[in-house]
């Protein structure tokens, strides 16, 4: 990785302690986030091996113009902060792919959902919610629609957030409660 240039990657604070975001100036992908809750999930991966590697780490998550890397809770930002940057620097000044093609394809797939309900779900939470859980740094992946319950998977700075609830109950849920009457709740998958 010697064709390494020089580039400006700016840090954000997430509603979670834990995550930091970070923004490069140009983007990695088209769109969408890939997340990579473990280390083994990683594999393969240059970035989120590389950041792995860092003792701290505990998840990283790959949005089209964004990384939020988030530390284990025990860890100091101190500690771990000058070398989460260093990989950043080396790994996208160098220009090389961060993620892989198959990891690419795996998140450009749609995601399947039956019935009329959860498309509506699906089509709020691409056009409004997950925009906004983005600027954060992460994201929500619809699970299922069952019996008026929503299931999501909150991933990057939203998983094992202190805020994730009050996001999950009081954002989420109200406003797919205010566009359809069939969902009663909305939870996190376990």
């Amino acid at each position: 990785m010697s064709n390494t240039k020089k580039i400006n990657i700016t840090a954000a604070p997430t509603p979670n302690p834990n995550t930091i975001k970070f923004m490069p100036p140009e983007s990695f992908f088209d769109g969408g986030t890939i997340d990579f809750p473990t280390r083994s999930k990683a594999e393969g991966n240059l970035l989120p091996e590389e950041l792995f590697s860092i003792d701290g780490v505990v998840g990283v998550m790959v949005g089209s113009n964004f990384v939020s890397v988030t530390k284990d809770g025990a860890a100091r930002w101190e500690d771990v902060l000058e070398d989460i940057r260093s990989v950043l620097d080396e790994i996208v000044g160098s220009g090389e792919q961060v993620v892989s093609d198959s990891s690419l394809a795996e998140a450009a797939k749609s995601v399947e959902a039956s019935g009329e309900i959860a498309q509506r779900i699906i089509t709020i939470l691409n056009e409004e919610i997950r925009p906004a859980v983005a600027m954060d740094g992460g994201d929500v992946a619809f699970k299922s629609f069952e019996n008026g319950v929503v299931t999501l998977e909150l991933q990057g700075a939203c998983s094992n957030c202190p805020a994730s609830t009050m996001t999950l109950k009081m954002g989420i849920e109200n406003r797919l409660k205010e566009e359809i009457p069939e969902v009663e709740e909305v939870i996190a998958s376990q």
